[in-house]
């Protein structure tokens, strides 16, 4: 499949389709930083915007929405329910107040932000009647691996359309991300960039040389290429508009390979099976 421009989608399992790339607001939290850097990326034609409620910013992220001047249906807008959220069974409570802080009507994608056990598969029922309410248009999880989406899955009618996962040429998840292809169910990378790790890996320099490209773009066209959705994150209007410019061209099925082979089984965030938050 070929990935031609920023307002290229890919359909869902439900029929919705959502922009394979869009923008990361994740730690923006300082003054109008979510607002700029939102205002900013669909000024330059992104159309996907991924917060969450543990964000702190879903109030400054609606604010640039209703600024910008682009029709709402234009706009894929994600958010997730924290882990507190979860472990509180406030999980229809906090989408109401995500929805409040957003100023919006509905949101595109509802997450469930980490798999906390004994708590996912009654969060995920919540978030089933959310979607049945049509207040969001498509439901998913993120951080979760194979044992725990087979879990859920046994509890369900529902597949998630999406999994947000940690996915960077250090951390690629092969069997997590042929269960997700077999179950119809769409990875989107979270942290593409490895919080510029990328920018040291000399496999990575030498094929941003190569293509005539920077090391960023090599890798979110990497990740598109495995067809796999991407939001990197950026506060800076100019890297914003860089990160979106990957369109034209192509890496090659030998270099796709080269970049595979990077794989450590490393991870920059936290284990999906061991963390304390």
């Amino acid at each position: 499949m070929k990935i031609k421009s920023l307002s290229d989608r890919v359909t869902l399992n439900n029929g919705i389709s959502m922009p394979w790339m869009g923008l990361g607001v994740f730690k923006m939290i300082q003054e109008k930083e979510a607002t700029n850097s939102v205002l900013w990326a669909l000024e330059a034609g992104y159309r996907s915007i991924d917060t969450a409620s543990a964000y702190g910013n879903e109030t400054d992220v609606g604010k640039a929405i209703s600024e910008s001047g682009v029709k709402r249906e234009e706009i894929f807008l994600t958010t997730k329910v924290n882990n507190g959220e979860q472990r509180s069974k406030r999980t229809l409570n906090a989408f109401n107040e995500s929805l409040d802080r957003l100023n919006q009507d509905y949101v595109d994608l509802y997450l469930i932000h980490w798999p906390v056990k004994e708590h996912y598969n009654e969060t995920w029922k919540v978030l089933e009647k959310i979607y049945e309410s049509g207040r969001a248009k498509s439901i998913g999880v993120s951080n979760f691996l194979v044992h725990q989406l087979k879990d859920l899955l046994s509890h369900t009618g529902i597949i998630p359309a999406v999994n947000q996962i940690e996915f960077h040429p250090y951390l690629i998840q092969p069997d997590l991300m042929k269960f997700c292809n077999d179950k119809g169910i769409r990875l989107e990378a979270w942290s593409p960039l490895m919080q510029g790790r990328i920018l040291e890996i000399p496999l990575i320099k030498q094929l941003a040389e190569k293509y005539g490209k920077n090391p960023v773009q090599i890798v979110l066209r990497w990740d598109l290429q495995h067809e796999v959705i991407t939001i990197p994150k950026s506060v800076h209007k100019d890297r914003i508009i860089s990160n979106a410019d990957i369109f034209d061209f192509e890496i090659s099925d030998e270099d796709m390979k080269l970049i595979d082979k990077l794989d450590q089984n490393t991870r920059i965030g936290p284990d999906p099976d061991n963390f304390n938050f």
